[in-house]
């Protein structure tokens, strides 16, 4: 049974044919129909999406450039708190006024090491998923405004914090805002941004998590063997650097067209291209986002929970598992680097020191990694990334069984984990934001990546957990030989990606959704021909293939329950 769906171009028309209508610009000149003015309007934007390249891209989208980089700006405050968090606990003054005595110093427990941090991210999962919901209904912009307001609020319990369970209590409320910041940045970059562009703005967000990452490793550094309370509250109070002006920032900044479009606000999307933009056609790019939607809202549910159905999950499953390798792949190490390097057997000089380069070669990573990314696709950076990774976690791992006494095998591990974060930064940290930014259909991008970011945090809390086991002396004491666990769960991650990740470079929205309804195998994705105008009309025939098969599984449920 064939589906008639003919009816779509003047649903479409009926649907834009408002008060707001006559200033679309989606609209053709000499009273041609409504459908096929877009189809020609979208067909041009999709041809020049592919002829751009990216000095031209710069020059034409600079102020999204800006915008984009600006919102990102926010995830900042989470690298830095993350970062530095960490790192109290090797901070003498820290471990005195919140640890116990351990030999000849103090140790924070272990226990509460791990509560501690994983209360941020408790609050940031609870942050994530009230973004997926809000930020749909009100915009990023108000969105963005209120958790501007709410961390500089909580910031005031963590610097007046004069016990463990203020401290966590505060670290938990802090989180909240965090998870709308890391939500919000990748998916404004990956709806203001030209195909060309998106993958390095959408990256940017892990540098802007490691230069706050850095900034904290300076700032412990310069608190280094400072006594009192002072040692840990400049940390605390330096956070309240960033909320003020970025909020002002806010108040300019132009909403995500592609949102604007969704609820039927074409005038204000319009304006808010002309704003992105200098000089580009706002009506193809109009028509595009206007088709593309208008197809999803015909295979693709607008409820939270249709992630979960159909080739949705699928892609719910990519950005899923590219964000949760993160952390498979040994992440947790980072957070407690300083740390690390002390269980190593370097002392506190040397740990807060080679901490800084640590982050420092992190940055440039990311840096590199938009090189990689203009000549190699996100799947190919992705898999070799992660493999070397892997082998240099094994290595740490047989260099940690050295006996205790061996300096040279000491300074072997730190520098091996500063090569293993180099490699991170080059390849698995950038392009999984970039993965999972792209890889949704654009009614479900905030709950997918809702959903999906949380999977980094949810196994963040269990190696949260598990780490300060693993290193603590008090504890497990495994030290450097705790490579040997990620050096495994990565080896699964290898695999994974081997088979279940796609090629996303190049392809504009309309198309992936095409690739996705057509099932085609991730290994496949990259060779595989798209063609979404090869018929005139305002729906591409791979639409109408699906309605197909879906009425055809109806008949099919029809006639068993008969």
């Amino acid at each position: 049974m064939a589906t008639d769906i003919s009816y779509l171009s003047q649903e479409i028309q009926a649907e834009l044919a408002q008060p707001n209508a006559r200033h679309d610009p989606a609209i053709i000149e000499n009273n041609a129909p409504l459908a096929k003015s877009i189809f020609h309007d979208a067909k041009e934007a999709t041809e020049a999406e592919h002829k751009l390249k990216p000095v031209k891209g710069l020059r034409k989208y600079p102020k999204a450039v800006f915008w984009s980089v600006f919102v990102s700006l926010a995830v900042v405050m989470d690298g830095y708190d993350q970062s530095f968090l960490g790192s109290l606990y090797a901070e003498k003054a820290f471990q005195k006024h919140f640890g116990k005595p351990f030999k000849k110093g103090y140790q924070v427990p272990a226990p509460w090491q791990s509560g501690i941090s994983n209360a941020s991210s408790v609050g940031v999962i609870i942050g994530i998923l009230f973004n997926g919901w809000i930020s749909e209904r009100i915009g990023m912009k108000k969105t963005m405004l209120g958790a501007y307001v709410a961390i500089t609020g909580f910031i005031f319990i963590l610097f007046f914090a004069e016990s463990k369970a203020v401290l966590l209590v505060g670290e938990f409320l802090c989180g909240i805002p965090w998870g709308i910041f890391h939500t919000t940045a990748p998916a404004y970059a990956s709806e203001v941004c030209p195909v060309i562009l998106r993958a390095y703005l959408t990256s940017f967000v892990n540098l802007s998590a490691i230069f706050g990452q850095l900034l904290a490793a300076g700032v412990l550094r310069g608190v280094e063997g400072m006594a009192g309370r002072w040692a840990y509250d400049i940390p605390f109070a330096i956070q309240w650097i960033w909320p003020v002006p970025l909020f002002i920032g806010m108040l300019f900044c132009p909403e995500s067209p592609w949102w604007l479009i969704r609820k039927g606000r074409v005038e204000d999307a319009e304006h808010a291209l002309q704003r992105l933009s200098t000089g580009a056609d706002t009506r193809q790019a109009i028509a595009l986002m206007t088709r593309t939607t208008q197809e999803e809202k015909l295979t693709v549910g607008g409820n939270f929970f249709d992630v979960f159905k159909g080739t949705d999950r699928r892609r719910l499953e990519i950005a899923f598992c590219a964000w949760g390798i993160q952390t498979f792949s040994g992440l947790p190490l980072q957070g407690y680097n300083t740390y690390f390097f002390e269980q190593a057997g370097l002392d506190d000089s040397n740990a807060f020191g080679l901490s800084i380069g640590y982050y420092a070669i992190g940055f440039l990573g990311t840096v590199l990694s938009w090189f990689l990314l203009t000549s190699f696709g996100r799947r190919s950076i992705f898999l070799v990334g992660l493999s070397c990774m892997c082998v240099v976690l094994f290595t740490i791992g047989f260099v940690a069984i050295a006996p205790s006494t061996n300096r040279a095998a000491d300074w072997a591990q730190s520098i091996l984990l500063v090569v293993w974060v180099f490699l991170y930064d080059i390849s698995v940290g950038p392009v999984a934001w970039t993965i999972a930014s792209e890889v949704s259909a654009t009614r479900l991008r905030r709950p997918t990546i809702a959903i999906a970011r949380n999977s980094f945090y949810l196994s963040s809390i269990v190696w949260g957990v598990c780490v300060p086991y693993l290193l603590n002396p008090t504890a497990a004491g495994l030290k450097g030989k705790t490579a040997f666990v990620f050096a495994g769960t990565c080896l699964i991650a290898v695999a994974w990606t081997y088979f279940r990740l796609p090629e996303t470079k190049g392809r504009t929205y309309e198309e992936l959704n095409i690739l996705f309804w057509r099932q085609v195998p991730a290994r496949k994705f990259k060779d595989e021909s798209v063609d979404a105008y090869d018929e005139e009309q305002f729906v591409n025939p791979v639409v109408d293939e699906v309605l197909e098969k879906r009425a055809e599984t109806h008949e099919h449920k029809a006639e068993a329950h008969l």
